[in-house]
């Protein structure tokens, strides 16, 4: 077997651009964890949480700081909030190094809700489109609401027809569904679980091709009579320039990391999808999704 290269040695940072508890998070406190257990690498990882401006500050940051090895994990705001505007940060400021996971995207409302079914929602939306108030985070553009964008456009609800409330994360968005500030919320399956298993909220739908077996009892959109299928996806990146070896050195690391057992576990935990793809094929994905994302946006009214 082929030496690692000295890049095994250096410490590394990982950069999460949220809150502990995200998704985000989560992402980088499994790769922490699963690189140190199985010595993938050699030097101290560390997690920095940089919150703010919907992964912004964090992303930023990772071409700001050189010491050893900077990472950071992204998903499709990256792409998103350049389209909308509200970054100058592309793709193409930073080196694609993995795409890790994906996971499903669900629609929730309190439990005392008078809102019986996503069925109902949507035909109660298409009469008073600002009856209900949506809770998102941590930016307008990602794929939370996204998600329900393309829902509500099959049911004729274009998105400017929509209120919508953005938070800094999916534990403040919840905080607003139980205190009735917002109405519905969208967010990832995994964030959203903790508050269905202790029955705060219910799940009206969720975004995957057929019943998800760790909720059986929520439909999904097809079955509300919603043709959609969404997957929401995180990867990691690295700052501009890296040179060829830290790349290699990350396409063998992330391959070693996605095949542990460990690595598998963690997929069940969180309710992950495995979608892994090197830093040539993530390179390809981010070019194929920022095209998709721009249709979308445009066709979104965004």
């Amino acid at each position: 077997m082929n030496e690692k290269p000295n890049v095994a040695s250096e410490d590394v940072q990982i950069v999460a651009p949220s809150p502990a508890g995200g998704g985000w998070d989560r992402t980088a406190r499994a790769i922490k964890d699963i690189l140190t257990s199985q010595e993938l690498v050699n030097g101290n990882i560390s997690i920095i949480n940089k919150i703010g401006a919907g992964g912004e500050l964090g992303w930023k940051s990772i071409n700001q700081e050189r010491e050893g090895q900077v990472l950071a994990v992204n998903s499709s705001l990256l792409i998103t909030n350049q389209l909308l505007g509200r970054s100058q940060l592309t793709v193409k400021d930073f080196t694609p190094l993995a795409t890790l996971a994906t996971e499903w995207e669900v629609v929730l409302v309190s439990k005392d809700s008078d809102i019986s079914s996503a069925r109902a929602m949507m035909d109660h939306l298409k009469k008073a489109p600002h009856n209900y108030r949506f809770g998102v985070s941590p930016r307008l553009g990602n794929d939370d609401q996204l998600s329900f964008v393309l829902a509500g456009r099959q049911a004729g609800i274009e998105a400017e027809q929509l209120d919508y409330y953005v938070y800094e994360d999916s534990d403040q968005v919840v905080e607003a569904l139980l205190s009735h500030q917002v109405d519905v919320a969208a967010m990832s399956l995994s964030e959203a679980k903790k508050y269905y298993d202790s029955k705060q909220v219910k799940l009206l739908a969720v975004s995957s091709h057929q019943r998800v077996s760790e909720i059986p009892e929520v439909p999904t959109w097809k079955e509300e009579g919603i043709d959609l299928v969404f997957q929401h996806w995180r990867g990691v990146m690295g700052p501009a320039g890296m040179t060829e070896e830290e790349i290699e050195f990350w396409d063998e690391t992330f391959a070693q990391m996605v095949s542990t057992k460990e690595w598998k576990e963690t997929l069940k935990k969180y309710m992950w999808k495995d979608f892994y793809k090197n830093s040539k094929e993530t390179k390809k994905y981010l070019e194929e999704q920022s095209k998709m994302y721009e249709e979308l946006l445009g066709a979104s009214g965004q």
